[in-house]
Formats: C-alpha cells, sequence, structure tokens
C-alpha cells in the first residue's frame, strides 16, 4: 500500500513519540502551510525574486522533511543552493513545478493520514 507515497510519517512519529495528538497538530499544521509555500514559491519565480524563492525553497525544506518527504527536500535545498549563486536559472521552473505537484499529493495523503488517527 505504501508504494508510490511521497510521505513517510515515520520521523514524526519518532519525535512525537507516536503520539496521535501531537502528530494530528503537525499534519494539520504541514496541511495549512502548503498553499502559503506554493503560492509565495511561484509568486518570487514569477517576479524573478530569486534570493526570496530561495529562502522560501529553505522554508518549505524543513515542513517536507517533517513529513517524510526527502527527495523533495533534497531538490528544496538544490534550489536554495542555486538561487544563492544565481545559477541555472532556466532550471527553477521545474524544481517549483515539482513542489506544487509534490505538495498536492502530499496533502491528500496526509488528509487521508489524518483519518486514521
Amino acid at each position: 500500500m505504501s508504494e508510490g507515497k511521497l510521505t513517510n510519517l515515520n520521523y514524526l512519529n519518532e519525535v512525537t513519540g507516536g503520539e496521535p495528538m501531537i502528530v494530528k497538530e503537525m499534519l494539520e499544521m504541514f496541511i495549512g502551510q502548503v498553499p502559503e509555500l506554493q503560492a509565495n514559491i511561484q509568486q518570487y519565480l514569477a517576479d524573478k525574486k530569486y534570493i526570496e524563492l530561495g529562502k522560501e525553497a529553505h522554508k518549505a525544506k524543513s515542513s517536507v522533511l517533517i513529513v517524510g518527504m526527502d527527495d523533495l527536500g533534497v531538490r528544496l535545498k538544490e534550489l536554495q543552493l542555486l538561487t544563492e549563486k544565481g545559477e541555472a536559472i532556466e532550471k527553477y521552473p521545474e524544481y517549483v513545478e515539482e513542489f506544487v505537484t509534490k505538495c498536492d499529493k502530499a496533502v491528500e495523503e496526509l488528509t487521508e493520514a489524518l483519518k486514521e488517527l
């Protein structure tokens, strides 16, 4: 069943001691943050505000790592580092698209996970 899942709650369960109320709170917080993170990242890209884009990628990285999206965390770190150097600007849209798409799927997964808590 976990095939193809983007999220993994092992880390979250570990740091919360598996306490359902805390896990629930963290998941709800992540789900609540995603639309704002997505909007900011897309806006910074559109406005060519690459330093801000990198800072937002850094912020988003922390959030996605909590729900076990390690691969996306690595990609956000890459984006952050590229924006700091002003390199490979043509690749930024790929990173942003990946972030938006994967977070939409993660929100679906985590909304389901919340029902089971």
